[in-house]
């Protein structure tokens, strides 16, 4: 069974940065996508943003400039680099992937608080 294990995670003041890892227990070569959830309290659960195969990215609107994903197949792991932080981006992080059934895996998520 893959595991997904995200880190990174902390307080940090507005402006700021973070970079979330996420080490995956299978080869990540192989997954259809990756990505980085949020989810704010009192909020659903949304994309932040993906990697493909291809080393395609996409962003949300809102991050958009200040975030950066990526991957390093060597090591089985998904990068999310925050920068210019904002208290809007407080959320639990969800690293997910797409294995090469099209089967959506999660992880357990960890907890981003952006100080004003």
């Amino acid at each position: 069974q893959v595991q997904l294990v995200e880190s990174g995670g902390g307080l940090v003041q507005a402006g700021g940065s973070l970079r979330l890892s996420c080490a995956v227990s299978r080869s990540i070569s192989s997954m259809k996508a990756m990505g980085w959830y949020r989810q704010a309290p009192g909020k659903q659960r949304e994309l932040v943003a993906s990697i493909s195969t291809g080393d395609s990215t996409n962003y949300a609107d809102s991050v958009k400039g200040r975030f950066t994903i990526s991957r390093d197949n060597a090591k089985n792991t998904v990068y999310l680099q925050m920068n210019s932080l904002k208290p809007e981006d407080t959320a639990v992080y969800y690293c997910n992937v797409v294995n090469p059934w099209g089967i959506n895996l999660w992880g357990k998520g960890t907890l981003v608080t952006v100080s004003s």
